[in-house]
């Protein structure tokens, strides 16, 4: 009989390690459990959390200033604060100046300028740099009032956006850079390297890795991207509070709860962070609670630190250090204090330096020191570098080009005249074509083959229409609507618009497509690293396709229940939401299955570039793809993110247009994925083959740990099931060779047949 060498030299029957009996059926059971238990609570905090907060953004006591004396200004702060359901607060400064620095220091979100006795435009200064939804709310709540008072309005914006972040989003990657850089990788230290994650040990770390990545996502954002100009020192003492403060409270949780440190840290981090750090809406359109968190948690306080610098000239930074600064120091004190009981973490091996071989990552074989460390720094870097980098450069600085928009005329000639003399100034923006009715550009706009229509006068004097769909894609919808009111006001011609698709009021950012497509294409790839880690043994084509496809049923089903029943954000029924996110995360489940299989974890960064990140700009979901590099369009037909976000909202708003062309897509990856699996199947059966029969040992569950260091308990070992599908999804196997995926015919941890 083979037998597979343990990590001390020692081997035990069936290649077991010495003292590792095998697993009994009521275990493995409550692993798979565990395994399956940790990808369902990672999709759905994330995904409640952002839809459940972000689908309908609605004004929360929304802080402005009305600057005017007598009785005029103080009837607009009254109005104002009587306004439903308390959307505005307002308060009345006798000084514009005073208000304007209010504004800076955001404590306000916008002024409102009360015309003088003699006469004059009021003056409306919002700040886009402190938001560009925020601005954009505010001019949606204060404009009405100068309307029905008859005045004329003049707008300013104190603190304009730079030219090389137009979209506002620097701070809000810089801040989720700094964010991941201090949690990602205590999931690889708590299992690779425990020893490190005493106080003495890993503060020194802490602080240089907190330097390297810092500058890092400056030189990103900086020189590369170019979307933040200078203040690299100050930029750096900002990062290294912010990843010292998230990395010594995951630190703490690590020491608390072990490996369950993943998701709770998820929680706080991601889930909670996101809504609350008003870098993507406003905070003060998000639930009071979240508003309360504005001021408590690390990202917000990273965030805003950053928005100050750069855009307000360091007013109000103090207070968002304090609070970065108390998180830094609790977490230490705490963690000092839980390390005078005993340096223990849950679950963890039990060892006190790098002299014991360990894996060194979540479900590889035992590894060398130099390895594992190189895996704790190449596993959360490169995620901090393609999160950041990419998304990054996609986003700073939409550029409309190649927005497919037709224009209809009277008569052919007509529309071909316009279109002619349009072409030299918008030809780089626009791909112009003429229509021969209107009927015929509204289907087309349905269909999604135009982005919108240009509708010309009947008549001499009469108005031209654009028709567009906010349905769409509302980045897109409000671009052409602001490029042909110029249009339209260049010629003296009046313009009427007609949204022919329009957003429902659960879905005014159109934003909920974004997050269902996402939220499938997460459920599908999460599944199989969480197995790689957790059960290698199941990962075998015939043994894991019962797995896979009850799970894409099971997830489906309940994410429709979450989004629909719950939240009340989408309306579709649920035979077509569960068939089609059913089949998503099945072919996504597949696909991933041939990376995780023969490059072992480390195909968690590659797979997650390919299915999220560049998936986010080529869907249109948040920005039109006819605002981002041009890359994207071409990836829009080709990745599962895009087709899936385009399901979902072609079920949503399109009667199902367009959902055969996108399920053909992800039918491809699912059909690749399931003959690539085959293929692996015999290749991996070959390897075992050449390599006498006897398959490397698959470890789940920090088995490897446990019996490096002489065996484990029963009761270890079962915290180590659950610990292994916690690490799981933010840990990268360095390896490459590792043969976890043999035959097995009863399914047991390091068993060689």
């Amino acid at each position: 009989m083979d037998t597979a060498t343990a990590p001390n030299g020692e081997t035990g029957a069936a290649g077991l390690p010495s003292g590792r009996p095998p697993e009994d059926r009521r275990t493995r059971i409550g692993r798979y459990v565990a395994l399956f238990v940790m990808p369902f609570l990672m999709v759905t905090m994330m995904y409640a959390s952002y839809v459940g907060t972000m689908h309908e953004p609605t004004a929360d006591h929304m802080p402005v200033a009305v600057v005017g004396t007598g009785p005029a200004a103080e009837a607009v702060v009254s109005a104002l604060d009587d306004s439903p359901g308390g959307t505005v607060d307002a308060r009345l400064v006798g000084d514009a100046d005073r208000a304007v620095g209010l504004l800076r220091d955001q404590e306000v979100a916008g002024v409102l300028e009360v015309p003088a006795e003699d006469g004059g435009p009021a003056v409306l200064t919002t700040a886009s740099a402190g938001g560009a939804s925020q601005a954009s709310t505010v001019a949606q709540l204060l404009t009405p009032v100068t309307v029905g008072q008859g005045w004329d309005l003049e707008t300013k914006d104190a603190a304009p956006l730079p030219d090389g972040d137009m979209a506002g989003i620097a701070v809000l990657f810089a801040a989720m850079g700094m964010m991941l850089a201090g949690y990602v990788p205590l999931s690889v230290l708590t299992m690779s390297m425990p020893y490190l994650l005493s106080v003495r040990r890993f503060v020194p770390l802490l602080a240089g890795w907190s330097f390297v990545t810092s500058s890092v996502i400056w030189l990103i954002l900086g020189p590369l991207v170019g979307a933040v100009d200078g203040h690299y020192l100050q930029f750096v003492g900002i990062g290294m509070l912010a990843t010292g403060a998230v990395g010594c409270a995951q630190m703490l949780f690590t020491k608390l709860v072990g490996p369950l440190a993943v998701l709770v840290g998820m929680l706080l981090w991601v889930c909670f962070g996101m809504p609350a750090s008003n870098l993507a809406l406003s905070v003060h359109t998000m639930p009071g609670f979240f508003q309360w968190l504005h001021g408590v948690l690390p990202l917000p306080a990273a965030g805003e630190s950053l928005r100050s610098l750069l855009y307000f000239d360091g007013r109000g930074l103090d207070g968002h250090l304090i609070t970065l600064g108390v998180w830094l120091v609790a977490a230490l004190a705490l963690a000092l204090l839980k390390e005078r009981k005993g340096h223990l973490i849950p679950a963890a091996p039990p060892v006190t330096d790098g002299s014991t071989p360990l894996p060194a990552l979540a479900g590889g074989p035992v590894r060398p020191l130099w390895v594992r460390r190189l895996a704790a720094v190449a596993f959360p870097l490169s995620i901090l570098v393609m999160v950041v980098g990419l998304m990054g450069a996609s986003m700073h600085k939409p550029q409309i080009h190649d927005m497919p928009v037709t224009v209809v005329g009277a008569t052919t000639g007509q529309a071909g005249q316009v279109t002619a003399a349009l072409e030299p100034e918008l030809g780089g923006m626009l791909e112009l074509s003429t229509g021969d009715s209107v009927e015929e550009a509204e289907e087309r706009i349905l269909d999604q083959e135009i982005v919108g229509a240009y509708v010309l006068p009947t008549e001499r004097g009469g108005a031209a229409t654009l028709l567009t769909s906010s349905a769409a894609g509302n980045s897109q919808h409000m671009a052409l609507r602001q490029m042909f009111q110029q249009i339209a006001a260049g010629s003296q011609t009046p313009l009427e618009t007609k949204d022919v698709k329009p957003l429902t009021a659960h879905d005014t950012m159109g934003s909920n497509s974004m997050y269902v497509g996402m939220s499938w294409i997460m459920a599908g790839f999460l599944l199989m690293a969480v197995l790689r880690g957790g059960a290698p043994e199941l990962t075998r084509t015939r043994r894991i396709l019962p797995f896979q496809a009850g799970w894409a049923v099971g997830i489906s089903a309940w994410l429709w229940l979450l989004f629909n029943v719950m939240i009340g954000a989408i309306d579709v029924p649920a035979w077509q939401f569960v068939a089609c996110g059913a089949l998503t995360v099945f072919a996504v489940s597949l696909a991933t299955a041939v990376f995780t299989r023969t490059v072992g974890l480390a195909a968690i960064v590659p797979v997650m570039v390919v299915m999220m990140l560049a998936g986010v700009p080529a869907s249109g979901g948040g920005m039109s793809v006819h605002m981002v590099p041009e890359v994207f369009s071409h990836l829009k037909d080709v990745l599962p993110l895009p087709a899936a976000v385009d399901v979902a909202r072609s079920m949503v708003y399109f009667d199902g247009h367009g959902i055969g062309r996108n399920m053909l897509v992800v039918g491809v990856w699912g059909a690749a994925g399931l003959v690539l699996n085959l293929v692996v199947d015999v290749w991996l059966k070959r390897r075992e083959a050449r390599a006498g029969g006897a398959p490397a040992a698959a470890v789940p569950a920090g088995g490897a740990a446990a019996d490096a260091t002489g065996g484990a308990s029963d009761a270890s070992r079962a915290r180590d099931a659950s610990a292994a599908s916690l690490r799981a999804p933010v840990g990268a196997d360095a390896e490459t060779g590792a043969a976890t995926d043999a035959d097995l015919d009863e399914p047991q941890p390091a068993a060689a047949r």
